[in-house]
């Protein structure tokens, strides 16, 4: 049975689930090399206009597969670190994808599972689910998930949860920033596409460069450059064959062509 499922729909939809159950969906070097894999390979698919992560059976993910960190426990340093570059190469791969990125969180989401979370563009949780960032409690830190988390709460959120290991509920990832919206388990799938089907009006190229200038601008100083590339970039923009599609599209009161 294969540690992750991807399924496809007509619109473009690629679903990407955990498939460990037993497990509790956590993971291991083996399941990262295959996330990495599978998010390469969505990157470069002209079909596929948003990606959600989700867990088969009743958790989101419980993080790191406890017989994984039995066996780097005895790794050297070294060791260690080119194991951990594993994770922190493929959360970056989650984090630049070129598509837009929907976390659905059907259950308990911890540790790891967390940069997951932050690594997405969206993320939609049940109601029922719980969330903590753990590691501390078992002498370890949130070190490659760090960046996205610190990003999506804030530095404030980030040393509290960070320190505490406290578990968290769906609520309170709510008012933290760490999901946009909660919704009772039975009814997540529908609350997920309603945010698949808003990202499926967007043009999947804006999509992808309106990714990139967050990731440009965030957290910097407003300064000439920064607004000279902002000005560049939507002229660009307004010159390529999206942006005058879209424009004609609006002014002839008609569906644009790249909306499904």
């Amino acid at each position: 049975m294969s540690a992750v499922l991807v399924s496809r729909d007509a619109r473009g939809v690629a679903t990407v689930t955990l498939n460990r159950p037993e497990r509790r969906n956590a993971f291991d070097d083996a399941l990262i090399r295959e996330l990495d894999r599978l998010f390469a390979n969505l990157a470069r698919d002209t079909a596929v206009r948003v990606v959600v992560l989700t867990g088969a059976g009743s958790v989101f993910s419980a993080g790191a597969d406890i017989n994984w960190m039995r066996r780097v426990a005895g790794y050297s340093k070294r060791e260690n670190r080119a194991d951990a570059m594993g994770l922190a190469r493929m959360l970056r791969r989650l984090d630049t994808l070129p598509k837009p990125s929907v976390a659905r969180i059907n259950g308990a989401a911890y540790a790891g599972a967390i940069g997951l979370i932050c690594a997405c563009d969206v993320a939609v949780a049940a109601t029922e689910a719980t969330f903590a960032i753990s590691e501390v409690r078992l002498g370890l830190l949130p070190a490659t998930i760090a960046p996205y988390v610190t990003a999506t709460i804030g530095a404030r959120q980030a040393r509290r949860f960070n320190l505490t290991g406290e578990a968290f509920s769906a609520d309170e990832a709510l008012r933290i920033g760490l999901v946009h919206k909660v919704a009772p388990l039975a009814q997540l799938d529908a609350a997920t596409d309603e945010i698949v089907a808003a990202l499926l009006q967007g043009a999947p190229s804006a999509q992808a460069k309106a990714k990139r200038m967050i990731a440009a601008v965030a957290g910097k100083p407003i300064t000439p450059s920064v607004t000279a590339r902002t000005a560049d970039a939507i002229a660009e923009a307004r010159a390529s064959p999206e942006g005058r599609e879209g424009l004609a599209a609006f002014l002839e009161k008609r569906k644009p062509r790249f909306r499904t």
